[in-house]
């Protein structure tokens, strides 16, 4: 691991099997201290507010899902990508249903069994991460 790269011990990080790590957080909650974000990816309703670092904005409404399922998948890569080299953030609102789903994808992206990637964040990020049967069914699906 280098110094651009989250700690294990930093604030919400998971570690993929890869040894990736993403951190996921909830925007209503203060910025966690230490480093920033190289760069994040913010899943909301509404286009979130100005960051001083490198950023995108997935839409995706509170309790729902992606609004584009290709734009998902690609943005999702490029975080999972740049996961082995920078510290990536992934976040909203409350840093669970959204942000869980969008953890179990890159789960999935780096190799967890779709089957099993909502439980792997459950166990390694938040006990209620992914919070809807249908953000569950997003999962198993991701990769097809």
């Amino acid at each position: 691991m280098n110094e651009t790269t989250w700690s294990p011990t930093d604030v919400g990080v998971l570690r993929l099997p890869s040894g990736r790590l993403v951190r996921g957080r909830a925007l209503r909650r203060p910025l966690p201290a230490g480093p920033v974000p190289a760069y994040a990816v913010y899943l909301l309703g509404k286009q979130p507010p100005e960051v001083p670092w490198e950023s995108r904005w997935l839409h995706w409404p509170d309790f729902w899902l992606p609004s584009s399922r290709t734009q998902a998948r690609a943005i999702l890569g490029d975080a999972w990508n740049r996961a082995g080299t920078e510290r990536i953030e992934v976040a909203c609102g409350g840093g669970r249903g959204r942000t869980g789903t969008a953890l179990a994808c890159l789960a999935v992206l780096d190799g967890v069994p779709a089957d099993q990637a909502v439980d792997f964040v459950r166990r390694n990020y938040d006990a209620h991460a992914v919070e809807t049967p249908w953000q569950r069914r997003y999962v198993r699906h991701f990769a097809d």
